[in-house]
């Protein structure tokens, strides 16, 4: 296996930790998203045995234990400082939003099936919104966080105008840049019905809906009234080569949607459409952010540079230090200028 797609499937355990101790989202308009459930107490005694044995199910699995301390604090009245000074800190009895019986199936599901723990409670926690996920979205990764503090420093003092996110799946990115811009006008475009539904629920719950318009449709194919209009176009397009799909993580390969993570043969499918049909709608000097897979910077950057129009374009490293980024700015050329 390569680097780079190590890189990529061991993203999976890394958003699977929350910063705090949310719960989950409970307004209405979000229940269908949501598992069905019924609280009842538990003893907190059989719920650590639980906790005890669902961690030990996990280390043989090869799964992070802390998922199941992340679980229990979605599912019970219970915060992360409790469960770790441990059984003796524990109620008497604990709300469980199902029974031990129910939670076994559960996490049966994550161990057997592999199915995300994101997708069994149908939550996430992303910068610092709580959002809800399903299969029909891409679980957002903590690596592509830094995607919005990357187009604020682009944008610089001018910090107005029009800005997309292509492919928003949950919508993540359209939150941090409406958050992060409140003077821009922000459009969210997904050629899923299904994503554009649960994005327009996490921008509502986040008190951004008001902020953001959502349009559905295949990349730039819905923004035939903003060409050169657009301030800034960031998007975190599907870049893994097709033949590697099924070989990454079993959570990733079997449950999360193929459309958002296959690239075409080379994974730079989706990424030379943007480089090549942004200057139709990008203004003179509009940025151009994406995110790629690690290793792919110098073939994404040879793209832009072969279309001839575009100044300043350098990789952008994440966190861990690899290059994960790729910023440019639009710059007509005479032939392209009226």
């Amino acid at each position: 296996m390569t680097l780079s797609l190590r890189l990529e499937t061991r993203k999976y355990l890394k958003s699977s930790c929350p910063r705090g101790t949310n719960r989950l989202v409970s307004d209405a308009r979000c229940r269908s998203f949501l598992p069905e459930t019924s609280s009842v107490w538990v003893s907190g005694l059989l719920l650590w045995e639980w906790r005890e044995k669902a961690r030990q199910q996990a280390r043989q699995a090869d799964i992070d234990e802390g998922e199941v301390d992340w679980l229990l604090q979605r599912v019970a009245d219970l915060d992360r400082l409790t469960l770790r000074l441990g059984r003796s800190h524990l109620p008497e009895h604990v709300k469980v939003d199902r029974s031990l019986t129910d939670l076994d199936r559960l996490w049966d599901r994550r161990i057997l099936d592999r199915t995300p723990v994101q997708y069994l409670v149908g939550q996430v926690s992303w910068r610092h919104f709580d959002l809800v996920v399903s299969p029909d979205v891409l679980v957002p990764r903590p690596e592509t966080e830094a995607i919005v503090d990357i187009a604020v420093e682009a944008a610089g003092d001018d910090r107005d105008g029009i800005w997309v996110d292509l492919g928003t799946g949950s919508g993540v990115i359209a939150l941090g840049l409406a958050e992060a811009l409140p003077e821009a006008s922000i459009v969210a475009v997904d050629t899923s019905r299904a994503a554009l539904d649960i994005a327009r629920h996490n921008a509502t719950a986040a008190g951004l809906f008001d902020r953001i318009e959502f349009r559905q449709g295949s990349w730039f194919d819905p923004l035939d009234a903003l060409k050169g209009r657009i301030r800034g176009m960031v998007s975190n397009p599907p870049y893994i080569p097709s033949d590697l799909v099924p070989q990454l993580q079993p959570e990733v390969a079997r449950h999360e949607p193929h459309l958002a993570l296959d690239g075409g043969q080379d994974g730079l499918s989706a990424l030379r459409h943007l480089a090549r049909t942004a200057p139709a709608y990008l203004q003179p000097g509009g940025i151009w952010l994406v995110e790629h897979m690690a290793g792919q910077s110098e073939s994404v950057c040879k793209i832009l540079y072969d279309c001839k129009c575009y100044r300043d374009v350098r990789s952008i490293g994440d966190w861990a230090g690899f290059d994960r980024f790729v910023l440019a700015y639009y710059c007509p050329t005479s032939s392209q200028t009226p």
